[in-house]
């Protein structure tokens, strides 16, 4: 499998090259679907600016990064894009082969379930074979690079930045101590996690008192609320999946996404890799059909409001917050949907796929 990973990579690198020196590239860059005020490139010059006159980066409301990314890009500013390249190349190598060890690690626990018994005698079809879980990891680094991440990596973001410089991290703690604790050995994907945790810093790091409130929460009304609202889920989804970590870390990833003050399209594009992992869910799966519809409609209806809001003036902010708040009210649904279809399939493993009720009718599954 490591020839059909090497063509991807140079494929979607040759094509990011390419369109690195196009025009679409200063197009996408001012683009609000893909540029937030907390990941813009132009924010981090600026800091990188003030920061060599002697002015404090964080003395006005413009730079809202890390010390730890100012003085990284102080360094390299002027290999910018080869390091949002290559950040994104090594995000899908990390995730290929972090899916890979974790289908290894759910097929032998699928075998010695089977071995003892646990499983219903019904349920062979909900078996996963190594041959449906081969493609899986390749399949994840292919939507890590396309299509969405081009967006990302062309208005000079890392996919990999957004969603795990900018979030909260400690949301994201739980299902790693939970994978690291059934697990005796290492694993690729708690090194993974690790990695992103220690990069982004600990939260009592040094970076953290430089900040104000005002630039942590980047000057959104509802931050302070949407921050909480994220750690809410943290306690009953641990306790609800605390045989499935990883499937944890999935909805976790998913809900930051979703809570963000300002979410772009690399931050979607993220947890959205991590669909084919699931695939075994589609057939559990409810309003897949809809709530696809809806994503879609809305992201193309992202620039058509901002267009008539800022541009032709013929809408206001409402327009564009009602598109908004569409589009993350169909994600909650979508990932609502894989959680339900998720505790209905380990339902089914364990009680039998074909369930009947006391008078031998076909009985219906309702989650409470």
């Amino acid at each position: 499998m490591a020839a059909p990973l090497v063509l991807v990579l140079v494929v979607a690198v040759t094509v990011r090259a390419a369109l690195f020196r196009s025009s679409l590239a200063e197009f996408i860059s001012e683009r609000v679907e893909v540029v937030s005020p907390l990941s813009s490139w132009k924010r981090v010059v600026e800091g990188l600016s003030l920061l060599d006159l002697g002015v404090s980066p964080y003395s006005g409301a413009v730079f809202h990064e890390t010390p730890l990314i100012i003085y990284l890009f102080h360094f390299l500013i002027d290999y910018a894009e080869l390091v949002f390249m290559i950040t994104d190349a090594l995000t899908a190598i990390a995730l290929y082969f972090a899916i890979q060890d974790f289908n290894k690690v759910v097929f032998k626990k699928q075998k010695l379930l089977l071995e003892l018994d646990q499983y219903a005698p019904d349920v062979a079809e909900l078996i996963r074979t190594p041959m449906e879980m081969r493609y899986i990891p390749l399949k994840v680094a292919l939507l890590q690079c396309f299509p969405q991440c081009y967006f990302s990596c062309l208005s000079d973001i890392p996919v990999s930045v957004p969603t795990h410089l900018v979030c909260p991290r400690t949301p994201l703690s739980p299902p790693a101590a939970v994978h690291t604790c059934e697990n005796e050995e290492q694993s690729l994907l708690d090194l993974f996690l690790g990695v992103c945790h220690d990069v982004c810093g600990k939260p009592s790091g040094n970076h953290l008192p430089l900040l104000l409130p005002s630039q942590l929460l980047g000057f959104h009304p509802r931050s302070l609320w949407l921050y909480i609202n994220v750690f809410f889920y943290t306690i009953p989804l641990a306790i609800k999946l605390k045989e499935h970590p990883i499937f944890f870390m999935f909805i976790q990833i998913a809900v930051i996404a979703i809570f963000k003050s300002y979410p772009t399209v690399g931050d979607v594009a993220l947890y959205m890799a991590f669909f084919p992992v699931w695939n075994h869910l589609y057939r559990f799966l409810r309003n897949i059909f809809v709530l696809t519809c809806i994503i879609i409609v809305c992201s193309l209806l992202f620039p058509v409001l901002w267009h008539l809001w800022i541009y032709a003036g013929s809408a206001n902010s409402n327009f564009f917050y009602a598109i908004t708040l569409t589009f993350n009210v169909g994600q909650i649904l979508l990932i609502s949907d894989y959680f339900y279809a998720f505790l209905r399939r380990e339902y089914y493993l364990t009680h039998g796929l074909y369930l009947t009720a006391k008078d031998g009718t076909e009985a219906m599954l309702v989650l409470k």
